[in-house]
């Protein structure tokens, strides 16, 4: 089995000010993370699956380095993620984080303007700039939308722009939140398409949903959040087949058969 590309090992984090809205004093806190480990391998297609407030958000945000745990350490490649501003660029060239909501990430005045946002801070040349921005834009099917504006972009067109926007730095790891979020179902179809190609091009992806349905139908793996802990990380069945884990997480449990594929993106 490969190396993980990124590690989470025993995470624990308070958000600021948490003890003080539940009602709490002194000393205690509330976790939003509570001993959290998880592992991304690369190819992988990992759910991460939790009820609204099981720490989901939090632990992505661990992941790309945004926010540094209280206690316990996230590895890339083996190493401990380097927090200064030069480790950071380096770690979110190599490992790309989404947002649930695109319009707390797309800022440019065009969508090709939004996308070679990260190659610029890279300081690449303008031939290479261009290359990744019609490379991003095509992997998401948006190829023929570079000029166009992003307000005038729909809901399920600016979660892709954002997803372009990741991919130009071309990461090993795509971290999406709630990717589907919004999305209606031919939306949802397309964008699980497009992740399809993107895996099947080596890019390990993991996404953090609440549905279990969807995470059944794409995830091989599968994680399951509960009020700040990793309650199980195994092969999607293994998992989705635990009826009494899903209903502790709080996540809807009924039989099901695993959807298969489109063809071609296997």
């Amino acid at each position: 089995m490969p190396p993980p590309i990124l590690e989470a090992r025993d995470l624990h984090f308070a958000w600021p000010g948490m003890a003080r809205a539940a009602g709490l004093c002194g000393a205690q806190r509330l976790r939003a993370l509570d001993g959290v480990s998880l592992a991304l391998r690369p190819g992988a297609r990992l759910a991460l699956l939790g009820a609204n407030g099981s720490g989901k958000s939090t632990l992505l945000l661990h992941l790309n380095g945004t926010l540094r745990p209280d206690s316990g350490v996230v590895l890339h490649d083996g190493a401990p993620l380097d927090h200064s501003k030069r480790g950071l660029l380096a770690l979110r060239q190599r490992v790309a984080l989404v947002f649930q909501d695109p319009d707390d990430q797309l800022f440019a005045g065009t969508l090709a303007q939004d996308v070679s946002f990260g190659p610029l801070n890279l300081g690449l040349a303008g031939d290479a700039v261009a290359q990744r921005v019609a490379e991003a834009l095509a992997a998401v099917g948006l190829e023929n939308l570079g000029e166009m504006p992003l307000h005038m972009l729909s809901h399920g067109q600016r979660k892709r722009a954002a997803i372009a926007g990741a991919l130009a730095m071309r990461p090993r790891a795509l971290l999406l939140d709630e990717p589907t979020a919004g999305l209606d179902p031919e939306g949802v179809s397309s964008l699980l398409a497009h992740l399809d190609d993107l895996n099947a091009q080596g890019i390990a992806i993991l996404f953090s949903t609440h549905h279990l349905d969807l995470a059944r139908a794409w995830a091989d793996e599968a994680a399951i959040m509960s009020e700040g802990r990793v309650l199980a990380h195994d092969g999607g069945e293994a998992v989705f087949s635990n009826e009494e884990l899903l209903q502790t997480a709080r996540l809807r449990c009924a039989p099901h058969r695993r959807a298969q594929r489109a063809p071609g993106h296997a």
